[in-house]
């Protein structure tokens, strides 16, 4: 009899332990997002609206971690064309071409007129944003799910900061390498506003970058956004890129 108490007490435990900790999964995902090399690529936002039809957006991005700087030039459509964005330290800028201007922006700040926001294109580390949702026990909301046929962690979090775009999100990881496969976004009251789906990663440098996302807005049911990156190049990049003079030459 005791021996099967005892059983029964390791294999409570071991199963216990095999349920990580939402804040490790976080640490893990601001790992695998935070790149060692400079990035530059080619981004596509592909915007359906219901009645509007499709707008797609092109771009040639660059990407700095190592003191979180970035570079959006715009290269389609026309009329975009020559725009760009640009964030040093803590300062964010739009370049608008027809009056070769730049203007202090924020960070939620549409670009070329999207869905997306330029804190969209900056790194931040997750686990310094959000911390772990607890349940009336004060127990952390994970469980064991399964997304298709791939076995993921679901967990939800809530907002320690008051800088996010949403102060509560529910991830879906797979539990192998901890990679976000679907997340769900909501507003201070619980409303659902977005789901997102990271329908395709690629490994370059050790990590693992995603280079297909569909983001459905579930505040006006029918519209979404699509994003794909290619042309992805990982080496150190001049740091002139990442200055009003250059974003400024390139629209010349």
């Amino acid at each position: 009899m005791f021996r099967k108490i005892a059983t029964c007490i390791a294999l409570t435990a071991a199963l216990a332990s095999a349920q990580p900790k939402v804040a490790d999964i976080l640490v893990s995902l601001d790992t695998q997002s935070k790149m060692n090399d400079d990035i530059k690529a080619h981004v596509a936002l592909t915007q359906q609206k219901t009645g509007q039809g499709a707008k797609k957006l092109e771009m040639t991005y660059y990407r700095r971690d190592s003191d979180q700087s970035f570079l959006i030039a715009m290269t389609a459509p026309e009329n975009e064309k020559g725009n760009g964005y640009l964030r040093t330290n803590d300062n964010f800028w739009m370049y608008r071409r027809n009056t070769r201007t730049f203007q202090h922006i924020n960070r939620d700040e549409a670009v070329g007129g999207s869905d997306a926001h330029g804190d969209d294109f900056e790194t931040r580390n997750l686990a310094e944003l959000y911390g772990a949702a607890l349940d009336k026990d004060g127990k952390e909301i994970i469980a064991a799910d399964k997304l298709g046929e791939i076995p993921v962690w679901r967990f939800e979090v809530k907002a320690t900061v008051k800088d996010v775009d949403y102060p509560k999100k529910i991830y879906w990881t797979r539990k192998d390498n901890n990679l976000i496969l679907k997340e769900q976004s909501f507003s201070s009251n619980g409303t659902l506003m977005q789901t997102g789906y990271y329908r395709k990663y690629t490994q370059m440098g050790g990590k693992y970058i995603p280079i297909q996302q569909i983001f459905m807005d579930e505040f006006e049911k029918g519209n979404k956004t699509v994003v794909e990156i290619s042309d992805l190049v990982l080496s150190r990049l001049d740091g002139t890129i990442f200055t009003k003079a250059y974003l400024e030459n390139l629209s010349k």
